[in-house]
């Protein structure tokens, strides 16, 4: 009895030194686990003062601003193509037919100077700049000014819609009734909206299918204000009436920017047309005296050297008077 007394004690006192001396582990391993809980936890902590860092205004804004420079960034690249500008100018997606016609108006008037009897590279560059120029800048221009006229009639048809919603009408409806009554490009966009959504195309996809057919700010607003909405609740006709204000606000400022930044529009145009008019003159009242600078070498070199520079300046002029908000 008493031996098996001494072997339980033993066997108790050998456990609990064995607990207490971490299971048998060696220093180097016990120093380890400290160091490794040590890192752990500094990397917690790093990762929590990251968190709270980027949770910061600051942090946010820049996040903000990131964001909207990349938005941005992909709205140029893709108004930039022919197929966004036929689409702005409201003549379709055919961008081989467009192809087509610059192609064969570039062909003709090479052809007509050629005939004419003018130099090849002139006969060609002329070409050139009529087939890869002339329809580009055609179509930019039809662009502007369905853009224009959209833009106009926007805050109106917003305001259609407010008071639709609070008569009791849905959207929907309101969308119809706009592109039933309201003018031309707005009536036909609209039309395609509220067929797009009729056919089962979720709103937001419809609002980003106007998008791309009408790039421009007012109807980024919209979508925005609509998708909110549409996610989250609340008074739409309040939100589309602050809508409404602040286009006609951005309309105000665009009417005020115009009219202050009229002299130096009209001075940049006068300055650089100047120097081509006085060369027609010229050449109209004396032309023995201007044809030397076409028919010798150096006067050639200085027609182009002229050109250069005053492409240049036109440039830079309207670098300076193109103000953008």
């Amino acid at each position: 009895m008493f031996i098996l007394i001494a072997v339980l004690g033993f066997i108790t006192i050998a456990g609990l030194g064995f607990v207490l001396t971490g299971g048998g582990e060696s220093a180097g391993a016990k120093a380890t686990k400290r160091a490794q809980v040590i890192v752990g936890g500094g990397e917690r902590q790093a990762a929590a003062r990251a968190k709270v860092a980027a949770n910061t205004p600051d942090a946010r804004r820049k996040q903000i601003l990131k964001t909207l420079k990349e938005q941005d960034r992909r709205q140029k690249k893709a108004t930039l193509t022919i197929a966004a500008r036929l689409r702005a100018a409201g003549l379709g997606e055919n961008v081989k037919m467009f192809w087509i016609i610059s192609g064969v108006l570039g062909v003709f008037v090479t052809l007509i100077l050629l005939v004419a009897r003018q130099m090849p590279l002139v006969a060609l560059g002329a070409g050139f700049a009529a087939g890869f120029g002339l329809p580009r800048w055609v179509i930019g221009f039809l662009g502007k000014q369905r853009t224009k006229k959209f833009i106009d009639a926007f805050a109106d048809a917003i305001d259609i819609i407010v008071r639709g919603i609070k008569s009791g009408l849905p959207v929907h409806d309101c969308l119809k009734i706009i592109g039933k009554e309201s003018p031309e490009p707005l009536a036909g966009e609209f039309r395609m909206l509220t067929e797009n959504i009729a056919m089962g195309m979720p709103l937001d996809s419809a609002l980003e299918r106007l998008y791309e057919r009408m790039p421009t700010a007012e109807v980024r607003f919209f979508a925005i204000v609509l998708n909110i909405q549409q996610k989250t609740g609340g008074n739409l006709a309040e939100a589309l009436g602050n809508l409404s204000t602040v286009l006609r606000s951005r309309k105000l400022m665009a009417e005020k920017i115009k009219a202050l930044s009229a002299e130096a529009v009209a001075s940049a145009f006068i300055i650089g047309c100047l120097p081509p008019g006085v060369m027609i003159l010229i050449t109209v009242i004396a032309p023995d005296y201007m044809m030397t600078l076409f028919t010798d070498l150096r006067g050639r070199l200085m027609l182009l050297v002229a050109a250069f520079w005053m492409g240049m300046g036109i440039f830079i002029m309207r670098r300076m008077i193109n103000f953008k908000f």
